[in-house]
């Protein structure tokens, strides 16, 4: 016999129909075939779990099931069912009875397979009122983490991903930011559809915020005392030669229009980078020098400074 459906979904009679269907999903996806591959026990389960949802669901089913429980119309020797109850209202038709077609309904499918076949609306003269055939209910969504490239996240492209030993290759949209999600529908993957979060690789040297783009660019004292020409990368892949100002401190930005992320901009930060380690005296003396020169007062105006 069935186990008890109330039993299966881990719920009580009294559970609302909300309730019973945030416990069948959460089972539904805890024991998904896809989720379980080669797992007996757990696609057993997976059954169990849509026949118990079958019932509780569907409020006239569930009425039946409260009333009556597996001995009810619909469940293998229950009224109605074999042996001796014969068809629910006594007879076959055409023998001057009433025969309620949804419990004929039910019968043939516990005996027979299938679900509202219309061969058993045929029977007794179509509908007259009872249900419209069920169709089987589509498998839940399966969620699962996907990481683009930061180069496929910004100009577009594809990702491949394997979903039950089957190979797909996912279109990713140009611009696509970390954690949107991407739906793969089931006619390409053979089962579920799957819905990917995305999470987009760190870059060795650029950085994204928003549609913008950073690049830390290093120069040299005299570069940025003098001013210079510097070839750039950009995240399209191109590489440009640009004019640093003469003058440039560490930290000023220069603007690539349109070279960030669909649309956006990129943002070349300049480092000032000075010698490593003591300098000999003649280089010592020219920068006293320059200093004497080019007096500078840094820290004016900043908030902290005496």
């Amino acid at each position: 016999m069935p186990r008890d459906p109330y039993e299966v979904l881990g719920v009580s009679k009294t559970a609302t129909a909300d309730e019973i269907q945030k416990a069948y999903r959460k089972l539904s996806k805890k024991h998904h075939p896809d989720r379980n591959p080669g797992d007996k026990q757990a696609d057993a389960t997976y059954k169990e779990v849509q026949t118990a949802y079958e019932v509780l669901s569907d409020p006239a089913k569930k009425a039946n099931y409260d009333q009556f429980g597996h001995a009810g119309p619909g469940f293998p020797g229950g009224a109605g069912g074999f042996p001796g109850g014969g068809f629910p209202g006594g007879g076959f038709p055409g023998g001057g009875t009433n025969v309620d077609p949804r419990a004929a309904d039910e019968l043939f499918r516990t005996f027979f397979g299938g679900g509202g076949s219309p061969d058993v609306n045929d029977l007794f003269g179509g509908r007259r009122g009872g249900r419209p055939k069920s169709r089987p209910r589509p498998a839940e969504a399966i969620e699962s983490e996907v990481t683009v490239p930061f180069e496929v996240a910004a100009a577009g492209g594809s990702v491949s991903i394997d979903v039950g030993g089957r190979h797909i290759d996912v279109k990713v949209p140009a611009g696509i930011a970390d954690g949107k999600k991407l739906r793969v529908p089931a006619s390409a993957t053979g089962s579920a559809d799957v819905i990917l979060r995305v999470k987009v690789a760190p870059h060795p040297y650029f950085r994204r915020e928003g549609a913008d783009v950073f690049l830390d660019v290093p120069l040299s004292l005299a570069e940025a005392v003098l001013g210079a020409s510097v070839e750039v990368p950009t995240a399209a892949g191109e590489r440009l030669v640009v004019k640093v100002p003469p003058g440039t401190s560490g930290g000023a930005k220069l603007r690539l229009r349109g070279k960030g992320v669909a649309g956006g901009d990129q943002y070349l930060v300049f480092k000032v980078t000075v010698p490593a380690g003591p300098v000999d005296e003649r280089s010592r003396e020219l920068i006293t020098e320059f200093a004497g020169r080019n007096p500078q007062t840094p820290r004016a105006g900043v908030g902290w400074a005496l």
